[in-house]
């Protein structure tokens, strides 16, 4: 059964996880304007996320516009934005399994077998959450770089990787440690060495006594 330090280290990360994976699905920099062409002078920078799309002018000033239709999207995005917010509920779910689970915590039951497999529990739920993550910001990266080397494309529509997909991917990466770290809080069973039960020793019958045949 894993130590109450390494409990709580694999719920910090997947914590800092969740906060990732939300600060990446809100940000709108999934798509960043490249200018990869040096020729090309422009005094703005587009921006394209999952719910809206941004121009930065060099000024300094930010225009955000929010998509008027999710059906109008590509497949893609609105099975980013699905896999997104699936990992962010799943994320809020594992934080309460995981916290009534943990050994310094006094939520739930006390006995300590059940309280490890709430917390193997909920380090499975930030795994799958890691992965929903992972494939959501792998999805869109491989989708942008498709676009980029797409002979069709205009230079001035290229884009580029956005950071919100670099955080996207550190999101899951502390996900996944931090669910693996959780699921190693495996519950003791019955078969080690100190639980065994061996039967109780049969009692040894005496030879009669010499007595018995006077």
């Amino acid at each position: 059964m894993a130590n109450s330090g390494l409990q709580l280290l694999g719920f910090v990360l997947a914590l800092l996880g969740l906060i990732a994976h939300l600060t990446a699905t809100i940000l709108p920099q999934w798509r960043v304007s490249s200018f990869a062409d040096g020729s090309i002078i422009t005094a703005q920078s587009f921006y394209m996320g999952l719910w809206m799309d941004c121009v930065w002018q060099s000024t300094g000033q930010l225009q955000c516009k929010v998509y008027d239709s999710m059906l109008s999207l590509g497949a893609y995005l609105q099975a980013t934005r699905a896999l997104m917010v699936i990992s962010i509920v799943l994320g809020v779910m594992g934080i309460g399994i995981a916290t009534m689970g943990m050994k310094c915590t006094h939520c739930g039951d006390d006995n300590k077998t059940t309280k490890a497999r709430i917390a193997m529990t909920g380090g499975i739920v930030f795994l799958v959450a890691g992965l929903c993550s992972l494939v959501a910001c792998s999805w869109s990266a491989n989708q942008i770089v498709q676009d980029f080397y797409n002979a069709y494309s205009p230079v001035n529509k290229k884009y580029e990787i956005g950071p919100s997909i670099f955080l996207g991917w550190a999101g899951a990466a502390l996900s996944l440690i931090g669910g693996g770290l959780l699921s190693c809080s495996c519950p003791e069973g019955g078969s080690g060495y100190k639980n065994r039960q061996y039967p109780a020793p049969m009692p040894i019958a005496k030879p009669p006594s010499s007595r018995e045949y006077v």
